[in-house]
């Protein structure tokens, strides 16, 4: 939107900031001893990573650098962090927008008629207990050695699934397993050289996966099954609100999702002010999937991501 540019010497600066953070961080845990100085820096940890990853959500919908090359490699960096491949999650989000909502993608509800509520109730507590960083992280391990699992018809285990693999453009394939390989190297590099406890980096890594993963669908949960309405714009201290770059403005995001971090408050004043607090949103979750008789068709299935 014209009206909206994207902020590019702020989000240059964000991005050094974060990075600094990041390494500040891991240097640090390096000579932490105790459980509560470990616990604070895991702590912070978690909330870094979840400012990077959202960081890379705007370079994965080419809003982080007004240069697409240099978006995209900021993008891979940055999806590098995580631990994953810019281009898989990328393909993983822009096909969360087409498929949100539907019965593709709802995973708060079950339908009776498939006896899908036990999958689905393990699936989604696996949201919020954290298992789904786990999932992601090693699909991205098992793309890198076996790339022929996106193809098999075991791996299509439930609809979510099947659908985020048929919506994955395959001719990004060799990208993606270029970019596994560079985030592995990334690590396995910053464990070695920065002689990084094993167990304290674990800590720190599973304090922000839990993190990532626990808040991942907090914002759709018992949302209208509408595609760009099916989200909720949650209420949260505003500090926290501009630390993780207005992500809370979720439906202004699914909505218009060409609207920078910067401008997102600012369209939903307008459009959909904030109405739910964001910490009743997480503890109802905690409700599972609900049964429900209204099916949603995912319109853009079979249409890959390009």
């Amino acid at each position: 939107m014209k009206h909206y540019p994207i902020p590019q010497r702020l989000n240059l600066g964000v991005l050094l900031f974060l990075l600094i953070a990041w390494d500040a961080l891991l240097a640090w845990c390096r000579t932490a001893h105790g459980p509560w100085q470990l616990a604070g820096l895991a702590a912070a940890f978690a909330l870094v990573g979840n400012m990077i990853y959202i960081v890379m959500h705007e370079a994965e919908h080419g809003l982080l650098l007004k240069n697409r090359r240099l978006n995209d490699g900021a993008g891979v960096f940055l999806a590098a962090l995580f631990p994953g491949a810019f281009h898989l999650m990328r393909q993983g989000h822009l096909g969360h927008h087409q498929r949100n909502r539907s019965d593709d993608e709802a995973f708060d509800v079950y339908f009776p008629e498939d006896n899908d509520r036990p999958w689905k109730t393990l699936m989604f507590y696996g949201i919020l207990l954290g298992w789904f960083y786990a999932i992601t992280v090693f699909f991205n391990l098992i793309l890198f050695l076996c790339p022929q699992v996106i193809r098999w018809r075991k791996a299509k285990v439930d609809r979510a699934t099947a659908a985020l693999l048929e919506s994955l453009n395959h001719r990004y394939l060799r990208l993606i397993r270029l970019e596994i390989l560079f985030a592995i190297l990334l690590h396995a590099g910053l464990i070695f050289f920065l002689k990084l406890p094993a167990l304290n980096y674990l800590l720190m890594y599973a304090a922000f996966g839990w993190a990532w993963s626990a808040v991942q669908y907090v914002h759709h949960y018992e949302a209208e099954r509408d595609v760009l309405n099916g989200a909720h714009n949650l209420k949260i201290w505003r500090p926290i609100d501009w630390l993780l770059f207005n992500h809370n403005w979720h439906q202004v995001h699914h909505r218009h999702p060409t609207v920078s971090w910067l401008f997102l408050e600012k369209v939903g004043q307008r459009e959909a002010p904030q109405q739910q607090s964001f910490f009743k949103a997480f503890v109802r979750m905690w409700r599972g999937p609900q049964p429900s008789q209204d099916h949603v068709e995912n319109r853009h299935a079979g249409h890959l991501i390009r």
